[in-house]
């Protein structure tokens, strides 16, 4: 099985991008021969997605390299950031883009959506509006999770859950991919 982990965000030290790849390493040990495709936006630098922009570029590059990587998983693991209660920008944008190549962006794929933030609302709202609009590009989310206060409960140089609570919750969700 092959799957997809990104974290919509294109901070460096991004909280949702230390929870998609921690979750991915329990899904790595709980499911023999999973291969993990560990994806970075900051690889996906592209102007602003305009209609005007489309004109000039068409379909670029990067926009149908991430389409491709999508269609080389079998399933998505993806952990939202909130900015102001919705998407980041670096995450709106290569769906904009990648949604002109696709629009079922996420092309019936099973997925995991994650979130997280330092506050108690564990980015709940970004959260509830990517599981709302995701049959709608194409994703199967079979599970999905707000992990609040992600300082108090992860520890960032070991890469671990130090609440045994949200291990095991972040388990059960990256095991519904089991095949």
């Amino acid at each position: 099985m092959n799957v997809l982990a990104f974290a919509a965000s294109s901070h460096r030290q991004s909280i949702n991008q230390k929870l998609v790849f921690a979750a991915a390493d329990l899904l790595t040990a709980a499911v023999p021969g999973v291969v993990i495709d560990r994806l970075d936006l900051n690889d996906y630098d592209l102007p602003l997605f305009s209609e005007d922009c489309e004109k000039v570029l068409g379909q670029p590059e990067q926009a149908v390299d991430f389409c491709e990587k999508i269609a080389r998983a079998d399933a998505l693991l993806i952990a939202f950031a909130e900015h102001n209660g919705t998407y980041t920008a670096a995450f709106k944008n290569i769906f904009d883009w990648a949604s002109r190549v696709k629009k079922q962006v996420f092309q019936d794929k099973p997925a995991v959506y994650l979130a997280t933030s330092p506050g108690a609302g564990g980015a709940g709202s970004v959260l509830a509006q990517a599981v709302q609009s995701a049959p709608y590009f194409g994703a199967e989310v079979k599970a999905s999770l707000s992990v609040p206060l992600f300082h108090s409960v992860f520890d960032s140089e070991t890469g671990k859950f130090r609440d045994e609570g949200v291990h095991s919750q972040v388990a059960e969700a990256v095991n519904s991919l089991r095949p």
